[in-house]
């Protein structure tokens, strides 16, 4: 590699899958070394992919308890992978690159624009630096502020506790560590109750699946909303929606037996975590049918493009509904806040959601067929996988080597995106202009 790039003329797409690839075998191969494993021992490589995998896609599926199996220095690589997977591989790079002082070429700077769904390469460096600065500003702060409840409960291992769970909450991984001093697989619940650990884990989530731009417009333009861009607006208002609807709907049908206090604080919990993030703080093979059909929903939705998130993006939901009222309404373009949305942008979107909804559904038939499992629990793995969110029905760790193969790809579709896969594997400098001839087909 030549700085962070190769010297091929790699496109930025075909970058940014091979970066991501690159990452996820070379943590696969540390996870398997005695040394990051608790009892000493050499973890398979299928099971050492999988967590890598699950960790740099910031995904949180496990075959292992994170907190339980790995030792100190597992669950050091594992954090150190998730932070490499949230930020995205190509800024870690570019951030290397910059404070080297070396000059970063303009295929560099489209590469990183690809990285960060920024709208143009001018400033991208800049809005690199700014990325780092509030991510590790965040990170911190909602460590100290966890760790005092950490500490208390679990001495001085608690400030180690403190950082991962900021940086898992944060990069919206859903690795958690519990499984030292509780239960495996037990995830928050031990902190349903708890309303700091509660508020701190949530503001982490929807902060970092709100997007960088859409920081950069906070910091830019304060509290003057009108002054935000349309895409701003747009993540603003969905992510609203997504979060007061869902706990409305989990406080009133689902969550019933806790006590008021808990059961707010777990609806809104609940809420919000399917959006890519993974924690739970309630038992969820005890939501209804909808409860959970919910959540699959929600995860295959995921956050906010260029974010730590994954999912579909909200930005693509909102561009749906827009498309679909235009075509009630009779408008030849969608719109939202009083701006047109491009053609090729609905085009893109719809593409979208067809490649996720092939994706979740063709893996969680598979995973059914060979592991003999309910369809249900398996649509609901496969949503978890390719929306990168590590939610779980509890069937990951008993599943056979071919499903764990289909959800790391899945994840890894999910993380990097699946029209960067697309244009990756298809990309071509001169694309044809030639058009065939049109005729009239009827749908609906």
């Amino acid at each position: 590699m030549q700085g962070f790039f190769t010297k091929k003329r790699l496109t930025p797409f075909q970058t940014i899958v091979l970066g991501f690839a690159a990452v996820i075998l070379s943590g696969a191969l540390i996870l398997m070394l005695p040394i990051s494993s608790a009892s000493g021992r050499i973890t398979p490589f299928h099971e050492a992919l999988f967590t890598s995998t699950s960790s740099v896609c910031v995904t949180g599926l496990v075959v292992h308890d994170t907190g339980s199996y790995w030792s100190n220095f597992g669950q050091s690589v594992i954090l150190l992978l998730i932070q490499v997977g949230g930020l995205g591989v190509i800024t870690v790079a570019a951030s290397f690159a910059i404070l080297s002082g070396r000059k970063i070429s303009l295929l560099q700077r489209s590469t990183m624009q690809e990285a960060f769904s920024a709208p143009k390469v001018g400033g991208i460096v800049r809005l690199t630096g700014f990325i780092l600065k509030c991510t590790f500003t965040i990170e911190l702060i909602g460590a100290l502020l966890m760790m005092p409840v950490f500490i208390r409960d679990n001495g001085s291992s608690g400030i180690f506790m403190a950082f991962f769970h900021s940086i898992s909450a944060f990069c919206n991984a859903g690795f958690d560590i519990m499984g030292r001093t509780g239960a495996s697989f037990s995830s928050l619940t031990t902190y349903r109750s708890n309303p700091l650990i509660n508020t701190v884990i949530i503001l982490l989530i929807i902060i970092g699946g709100l997007g960088f731009l859409t920081w950069e417009d906070i910091y830019t333009n304060r509290h003057h909303f009108k002054r935000y861009r349309m895409q701003s607006k747009v993540i603003f208002t969905m992510t609203g929606i997504l979060v007061i609807f869902p706990a409305l709907f989990y406080f009133f049908c689902d969550l019933t037996e806790l006590p008021t206090g808990e059961r707010i604080a777990a609806s809104l919990f609940q809420s919000v975590t399917p959006r890519t993030a993974g924690f739970n703080t309630y038992d969820l093979t005890k939501l209804s049918g909808v409860g959970k059909s919910l959540m699959i929903v929600l995860m295959l939705i995921g956050g906010a493009p260029g974010s730590t998130a994954g999912g579909m993006k909200t930005t693509t939901i909102a561009v749906l509904f827009s498309n679909t009222i235009s075509v009630f309404r009779r408008q030849e373009e969608p719109h939202l806040f009083a701006r047109r949305i491009d053609n090729q942008v609905v085009r893109y979107a719809s593409t979208i959601l067809i490649i996720y909804a092939f994706l979740f559904t063709i893996g969680g038939l598979l995973i059914s067929a060979i592991d003999d499992l309910p369809i249900g629990s398996c649509l609901f793995e496969t949503a978890s996988a390719v929306g990168t969110v590590g939610l779980s029905q509890g069937i990951t760790p008993s599943l056979s080597t071919p499903s764990l193969v289909i959800l790391m790809i899945l994840m890894f579709l999910g993380r990097v995106g699946g029209l960067t896969l697309i244009f990756a594997a298809i990309s071509r400098k001169n694309p044809t202009v030639s058009k065939l001839p049109q005729e009239r087909i009827t749908v609906g």
